[in-house]
């Protein structure tokens, strides 16, 4: 058991050549370990906020594009509009100005025509009463000319009522 005992008892030199081990073990693992590691999470830790930053900003500016976008394509589609409105008054004003133009020129045509008209029906009167007169004198000469009884005078009234039908 003698042999054994000395695997348990503690020996005090072991003890300080131990904890010195392992002082110095840590006090190199801090400074060639735990240092670098930590700084290293950091700096990850810092890469990865500045990541969600710039997602966050993208985000923001991404979110104020798209109600830009809307924006725009709000204020097209108002003036889009606005020009259909603005083109339907024009062809309106368009289609009433033709339409009066129309009517003033066909009122002229038939005021015009109706100018004709008369001034046709005033010469056809003019050239009836010419004849008339042309022929009623012709009458009163031939009448002159002859002594009228009245089988004479019948026969000239028929021979004119004949001549102004012919004509």
């Amino acid at each position: 058991m003698e042999k054994f005992l000395s695997f348990v008892t503690i020996d005090v030199w072991t003890l300080i050549f131990t904890w010195g081990n392992l002082l110095i073990l840590f006090l190199l693992m801090k400074k060639f370990l735990f240092k670098p590691v930590r700084k290293m999470m950091l700096d990850r830790e810092n890469e990865v906020k500045a990541l969600y930053a710039d997602a966050e900003s993208a985000k923001s500016s991404a979110e104020e594009l798209r109600k830009s976008y809307e924006d725009s394509l709000k204020d097209a589609k108002e003036e889009a509009q606005e020009i259909i409105k603005s083109a339907t008054k024009n062809a309106a004003l368009k289609s009433e100005e033709i339409i009066s133009e129309a009517h003033e020129t066909a009122s002229g045509i038939i005021e015009r025509a109706d100018k004709q008209i008369e001034a046709e029906k005033r010469n056809a009167e003019n050239e009836l009463k010419d004849e008339l007169s042309g022929l009623a004198v012709s009458i009163a000469s031939k009448i002159i000319e002859k002594e009228l009884d009245e089988e004479k005078h019948k026969e000239l009234i028929n021979s004119f009522i004949d001549k102004m039908g012919e004509e």
